[in-house]
């Protein structure tokens, strides 16, 4: 039969005639069309239903590549800068003991006491006042004020303030006074300053 024939052919078919309880009756022409179509049917949800899904899992699989790329990517830098990172905290750590050593504890303020007291007679200072004041705690540390009043020439009492600075222990000066030390005159001078030293507040990372 040639091609146009069966075109014509299935032209003159009225779909109304076909029986659908007897598809085996049906002329060749209808019978291919139909397979065809069926066939297009089974494609297309297979596509759907199997070649979608597939394509939904590769888009799934490629992203957790994608991720696994950038974790690997920043483990192996975390890892090239391993032994830098190791020897920074060392260098912290030391640093953060070497601070430490230097805040006396409760037993060492009597001996920082001591100190400044032999500084400033090393000095050529005279001792009117040394007196310690009330703690004042912050988050880290605490201060341990420490009223000083002594007289002397002023190259002695810059001899002292120098001393107290270069104590082992930390120590910071404050509210410097200056005044002479005899209202008719002379040389001396009298300086009233306030000290400060401080300890480690352990108890200040737990609030």
């Amino acid at each position: 039969m040639k091609l146009s024939e069966w075109f014509e052919g299935l032209r003159q078919i009225d779909i109304n005639d076909l029986d659908t309880n007897n598809m085996g009756s049906w002329p060749p022409a209808i019978k291919v069309v139909a397979s065809v179509l069926l066939m297009a049917l089974v494609l297309a949800l297979g596509y759907t239903f199997l070649i979608s899904d597939l394509q939904n899992h590769l888009e799934l699989r490629r992203e957790e590549e994608s991720t696994l790329r950038e974790q690997f990517a920043t483990k192996a830098n975390m890892a090239a800068n391993l032994e830098l990172y190791t020897q920074q905290m060392k260098e912290m750590e030391n640093s953060f003991g070497m601070l430490l050593r230097q805040l006396p504890s409760d037993t060492e303020v009597p001996g920082l006491l001591e100190d400044i007291t032999r500084t400033g007679l090393g000095s050529g200072l005279e001792f009117e006042e040394i007196k310690l004041l009330p703690e004042v705690t912050q988050q880290f540390y605490i201060e341990l004020p420490i009223r000083i009043t002594v007289t002397g020439a002023y190259h002695d009492l810059a001899t002292f303030v120098s001393g107290v600075a270069g104590l082992p222990r930390i120590v910071t000066l404050h509210d410097f006074d200056l005044a002479p030390a005899n209202p008719d005159g002379g040389p001396k001078l009298r300086m009233s300053i306030l000290a400060k030293t401080y300890r480690y507040n352990d108890k200040g990372l737990q609030k």
